[in-house]
């Protein structure tokens, strides 16, 4: 066998350890009301409210996430959504998959988390539904205690100039 196909099985068994950074998903677990501001554009948000259900799968290592919307009127009646979020042991960062009935495509974001353990700034990118042309996006999670979190979503308008799209406040029912 050559040296690029040979594996070392220490290094696969490390890449399977949950580590620290899975033990700052848990303040996450649980069950939160969210109340969720969307920009579509200039002047004042829609507003609408649902539920976030998360548990941990697969020993810790995946928080998993099920969204449901109230129902209400407007572009997104009956919103539902579905997440991954996670810690990669190999590439050091943390990941997030999400996936929506707004859209037909998989949101993917990576990022780091502060000292502190508290805000986690995920960055990926899309595809501009208006333009067709690719788009960076800018997610801020920020953990303020065991019962309450949010999420602050910013796409880049132009380069280095960011917008704020969307804000999610989470309480623990």
């Amino acid at each position: 066998m050559s040296d690029a196909t040979e594996m070392n099985p220490d290094a696969c068994a490390a890449m399977g350890a949950t580590t620290e950074a899975h033990e700052r998903l848990k303040p996450f677990v649980g069950t939160f009301k969210a109340e969720v501001s969307m920009w579509m554009g200039p002047g004042d948000p829609m507003v609408s409210t649902g539920v976030m259900t998360n548990t941990l799968e697969l020993g810790g290592r995946f928080l998993h996430q099920v969204y449901q919307g109230d129902a209400t009127e407007g572009p997104f009646p009956n919103f539902q959504g579905r997440g991954y979020w996670g810690y990669n042991t190999t590439d050091h960062r943390y990941e997030g998959l999400w996936i929506d009935t707004a859209c037909t495509h998989f949101c993917l974001e990576y990022g780091q988390v502060d000292e502190a353990g508290k805000v986690w700034t995920m960055l990926g990118s899309m595809t501009n539904p208006q333009t067709g042309s690719p788009m960076q996006k800018k997610s801020i999670i920020t953990l303020h205690d065991d019962n309450s979190h949010e999420m602050e979503m910013f796409f880049e308008t132009s380069p280095g100039e960011w917008n704020k799209g969307m804000h999610i406040k989470y309480n623990r029912v």
